[in-house]
């Protein structure tokens, strides 16, 4: 009984307990590792991951149909309409026997939905079909991400269609230039030296892996709701990829000992099994996003919790130093700052210092603007710095959102209301007259962060 308590105690040590900065290059990163491996299993054993795989499987039944119909139009006034069989094929390769009765049905489907007799009302509907996916898609990718802001209708309905237009045929035409290398005159001329056959032949083994890769790459790209860096979505891609191929080949040595499963199910056994298959291949493309993101931010790997719970405190010291940090661009006439950079400058989450720059900006403190010299927004006063009270300032973060909690506050004790006036007394007393811009005048000039 007392094993467990034991061993979770030395795994939080081992994993939380050092100091990086502090540890040697190899010992950091193992370190580092370890971390990774267990924010992406906490994510996956909390059901969130999965529930949104789950999700997007039934998503996923009955937007296919549609979404090959408008890639198979797309692709067909470009001429590289026959990939669509060759690489659905290759994508349903792990169910085994069941792929090319499967992929058949389903380009039968697609044969028989003939866009042009389907009038406006069915071609509007189509369309929906398909943009919900994408749209669901981006959901689950933005819970990965922590991302909270969608994007606009019109924004969503352009990028979404650029997808639909676009993608297909960058995408299918790669596939069948990958393919017609196998038949080109020239490799097939220089495949009986020994070293060009031993290194077509690695090509082709790798060829599907890293095909695969550069599409969930493009995925993690452009679907979140954020900037991915490129680094960081092509390192999440690889992993993913290679998930993916080494979860297919269990798939499909399960699937060549099914056949008791089969004589359960019958005639339904294709579907659930493809059902489950798209359920592992979703769950994959989320794990690979969201080792992206922990990558790409790796202040999340700082703690157990999957977000960083702010204690009263550090909630009133988090809003001073931001408004402080401001204040003090504003008076120095230097750029805005915007959310990565506070991030980077706190040590702590984006989802912490947007929680409290939503705080500062609902009370007219802070304004959020657009910039020119990048796609993000920054922040700036809202008023002069001479004209905020930091008693004022500290008052709103701590009653934030009492007003809309549907609280009523009862009448306190005399003791309570004592000590709470007191507390009230001493806070004027102490922070009589000060403005944010004698705070912001009273901090050390720091240097910019790296980026």
């Amino acid at each position: 009984m007392d094993r467990n308590p034991t061993l979770s105690t030395r795994l939080n040590h081992l994993l939380w307990g050092p100091n990086l900065a502090q540890r040697p290059p190899w010992q950091a990163k193992l370190v580092w590792t370890g971390r990774l491996l267990y924010a992406v299993t906490r994510d996956l054993t909390q059901g969130n991951l999965t529930l949104h795989a789950m999700s997007l499987v039934y998503t996923t039944l009955l937007s296919l149909v549609p979404l090959l119909a408008v890639s198979f139009s797309v692709l067909k006034g470009f001429g590289v309409h026959n990939q669509v069989e060759p690489l659905l094929m290759s994508a349903l390769q792990p169910l085994g026997a069941s792929a090319p009765e499967i992929t058949d049905l389903i380009i039968r489907f697609v044969d028989n939905m003939r866009v042009g007799v389907l009038g406006s009302v069915g071609l509007a509907l189509l369309l929906y079909t398909v943009l919900s996916l994408i749209q669901k898609i981006e959901g689950a990718f933005n819970y990965a991400w922590r991302v909270t802001e969608i994007r606009p209708i019109g924004q969503r309905f352009t990028q979404y269609l650029s997808v639909l237009l676009i993608g297909p045929v960058l995408f299918f035409s790669a596939v069948g230039l990958s393919a017609s290398l196998g038949s080109n005159t020239f490799v097939q001329s220089v495949m009986h030296l020994a070293p060009m056959s031993k290194l077509i032949e690695i090509s082709s083994v790798l060829a599907p892996y890293l095909m695969i890769s550069l599409t969930f790459a493009f995925v993690y790209l452009f679907v979140p709701n954020t900037r991915v860096r490129v680094p960081s979505a092509l390192i999440g891609a690889f992993i993913a990829g290679l998930l993916w191929e080494v979860v297919g080949g269990v798939f499909s040595t399960f699937m060549a000992g099914s056949t008791r499963y089969m004589a359960i199910y019958s005639s339904l056994a294709i579907l659930v099994l493809f059902m489950i298959w798209v359920y592992l291949g979703w769950l994959i493309l989320l794990i690979g996003t969201s080792v992206a993101f922990y990558h790409q931010h790796p202040e999340y790997l700082t703690t157990a919790n999957r977000e960083i719970r702010l204690s009263n405190r550090l909630r009133e010291h988090l809003a001073l130093a931001i408004a402080a940090e401001i204040t003090q661009r504003h008076l120095s006439g230097a750029p805005p700052c915007d959310c990565e950079l506070l991030s980077k400058r706190m040590q702590l989450p984006n989802l912490n210092i947007q929680r409290v720059l939503k705080m500062l900006e609902r009370a007219g403190y802070i304004v959020k603007i657009d910039r020119q010299d990048s796609d993000t927004a920054g922040f700036v006063l809202g008023r002069a710095p001479e004209g905020i009270r930091v008693i004022e300032l500290l008052r709103h973060v701590r009653g934030y959102e009492e007003t809309w909690s549907g609280f009523q506050e009862a009448s306190p004790e005399p003791g309570v209301a004592r000590v709470e006036s007191a507390l009230e007394a001493a806070l004027d007393d102490a922070l009589n007259g000060l403005t944010l811009r004698d705070l912001a005048t009273g901090l050390e000039d720091q240097t910019e962060p790296q980026a």
